[in-house]
């Protein structure tokens, strides 16, 4: 039985809990596996500390709280520093290197650095795609859930600006494949 906790961190406004929705989504009504989504947030809409969490699991979801994350993406500062400390020992970090700057980490977790909000701007010129720059590179190192499942995830999401955001997915898919090169290459 296969349960993976994510946990998914920013900033009102960033699209972090559409985000989680998106990936549940994916999860469970493409790829056929359980799934459970919860947030957090401050009162304000936008620019307050949030977070959104997803469990995905081959059986049933007796608990519907992460305890300890196996993949955390971070899309603030502020997110990744308040959310990294109950991480699994063997957890997957994927950061936006444009918006985070990662101090310390515990040991054995794997850190994976992607210029989303660069590559939102400059390459689809549209900032607004971010975060499904960052659901490309989540898809891509993480194997949580299928690329399929996600673009039609994605197409269902954002049906008037379908194009664009599978761009963006196709983007951060790419930027994942180099990261994980990357962090390959420097073991």
């Amino acid at each position: 039985m296969a349960r993976t906790e994510i946990r998914l961190g920013g900033l009102g406004g960033q699209g972090v809990i559409k985000s989680a929705v998106i990936i549940g989504e994916a999860a469970s009504i493409h790829d056929g596996k359980e799934a459970v989504q919860t947030a957090s947030y401050g009162p304000e809409s936008r620019g307050s500390a949030c977070k959104a969490e997803v469990i995905i699991s081959d059986a049933p979801i007796d608990y519907p709280l992460v305890l300890t994350p196996h993949v955390m993406v971070a899309l603030s500062n502020d997110a990744f520093h308040k959310y990294k400390e109950d991480l699994s020992k063997e957890a997957i970090v994927i950061i936006d290197s444009d918006l985070v700057k990662a101090g310390k980490i515990k040991a054995g977790v794997r850190l994976y650095q992607v210029p989303a909000a660069t590559t939102a701007h400059q390459v689809l010129k549209n900032p607004l795609v971010t975060n499904v720059v960052m659901l490309g590179a989540f898809t891509a190192i993480s194997k949580a859930v299928t690329p399929e499942a996600m673009r039609k995830a994605i197409a269902n999401a954002f049906p008037k600006y379908k194009e664009l955001n599978l761009r963006a997915f196709d983007e951060g898919m790419q930027l994942g494949h180099k990261a994980m090169e990357q962090s390959t290459t420097k073991k």
